[in-house]
């Protein structure tokens, strides 16, 4: 094999790497924006839900209790959210770089 046909492979391999980490790019990013969005929407509908409930209540402790209630609720739900989107993040690296492994061991020469 000449230089211009191993050039032109390796372009072709580099080539199609990059069209790969792009498909699984777009891929991720979707899959990210809507855990965001879902995480959102929910925050903003059980935050609107103890405003409804806060404005029924009669007594002090009962608007305490409720808040206590919220607060817990709405913190777990934040650290179970934020846990799922931190493993969306760490896969999306993963596989967006996975595609370049093999032309980056191939460029690295051995030891």
């Amino acid at each position: 094999m000449n230089n211009v046909e191993q050039f032109q492979k390796h372009a072709q391999e580099q080539n199609e790497a990059a069209m790969a980490s792009a498909n699984t790019f777009a891929a991720n990013v979707k899959t990210i924006t809507t855990a965001h969005a879902e995480y959102t929407k929910k925050a903003f509908e059980d935050g609107f839900e103890f405003i409804s409930k806060l404005t029924s209540l009669k007594s002090p402790d009962e608007a305490m209790k409720l808040q206590a209630d919220y607060a817990k609720s709405a913190y777990e739900t934040f650290v179970a959210e934020s846990k799922k989107i931190s493993e969306l993040y760490t896969d999306f690296a993963k596989q967006t770089f996975k595609p370049f492994e093999g032309l980056i061991a191939r460029m690295t020469p051995a030891k």
